[in-house]
């Protein structure tokens, strides 16, 4: 299983960007995919999951819920996280990642919950 994550740049404040993350080796609509990020001298956190299309919930950080939209084109077997006004605080490496599609609620949020992390992708936003 091969994660591409790809779409980050620099922006402005308030500015967008969508991210994407292509698959491979794996159906995408099957799993549970996640998008996180980490900034400098910060832990990796949590920012957006979608669960397996049977379900197809989607799950948001309270720091980016309102903003940000997570989504999934399966015949692409792509995920895209779409960012909208975006803050100086969003500047962070971004990764997608993949869990399984029985992953539980509770466990959306943690990083040992996914088992495939694409390579990131770097989010700059300027003042």
């Amino acid at each position: 299983v091969q994660l591409q994550a790809s779409g980050g740049g620099l922006v402005q404040a308030g500015g967008s960007l969508r991210l994407s993350c292509a698959g491979s080796g794996r159906t995408l609509s099957t799993a549970t995919l996640g998008w996180f990020r980490q900034a400098p001298g910060k832990e990796r956190e949590f920012v957006a999951g979608i669960r397996r299309s049977g379900g197809g919930s989607k799950h948001y950080a309270e720091y980016v819920k309102g903003r940000f939209t997570i989504s999934r084109d399966n015949a692409k077997n792509t995920v895209y996280l779409q960012m909208n006004s975006l803050k100086p605080e969003d500047t962070a490496l971004y990764y997608c990642a993949l869990g399984s599609g029985s992953l539980i609620l509770s466990s959306m949020w943690q990083e040992l919950s996914y088992d495939y992390w694409g390579q990131g992708t770097q989010v700059t936003v300027s003042s």
